[in-house]
């Protein structure tokens, strides 16, 4: 597996211990967007974790946001979240 994504993971883990974890890379479906940066990831994450839960849903999106904050700014494009 991609060691970037394994680093994104180990983080999710740390800040939010979820129950369950997938993050997806989907680079490869926007390739043919006109803005695309190969060097730009386009992520799915969808986790299920009783701290987000306790969240309202902004605030929750807000707090992985804010985990993920550096990689953001210069590594992910887009990022998909799906709560469970």
């Amino acid at each position: 597996m991609n060691t970037y994504l394994d680093k994104l993971k180990a983080r999710i883990n740390e800040k939010f211990n979820p129950d369950k974890l997938l993050l997806i890379d989907n680079s490869n479906l926007h390739s043919k967007h006109k803005f695309f940066d190969s060097n730009k990831y386009h992520l799915k994450l969808i986790i299920k974790s009783e701290k987000l839960k306790k969240m309202k849903r902004i605030d929750s999106h807000r707090a992985i946001f804010e985990a993920l904050d550096e990689e953001m700014k210069k590594k992910i494009h887009a990022l998909e979240i799906i709560l469970e």
